[in-house]
């Protein structure tokens, strides 16, 4: 993989901890700790693979984070 061409600004949490909070609580964790932009999807949500640095997804089943991961 090519290196990053600028120094991201990302917060240093750990996106898999995220995993079995309720959606909102989630969410608002999320922020107070620096992420800038916060994307919650369904299971199996076709995405693109863009990365955005600061950017935290969540895939998120009955109102609970089943994972997180950067970008």
């Amino acid at each position: 993989m090519a290196p990053i061409p600028f120094e991201s600004n990302e917060p240093d949490d750990d996106p898999e901890a995220y995993a079995g909070m309720p959606v909102t609580a989630a969410e608002e964790r999320a922020r107070s700790r620096g992420w800038t932009t916060v994307r919650v999807l369904p299971p199996d949500a076709v995405v693109t693979m863009e990365y955005v640095a600061g950017r935290l997804n969540l895939t998120a089943e009955d109102d609970t984070v089943v994972r997180g991961w950067k970008g």
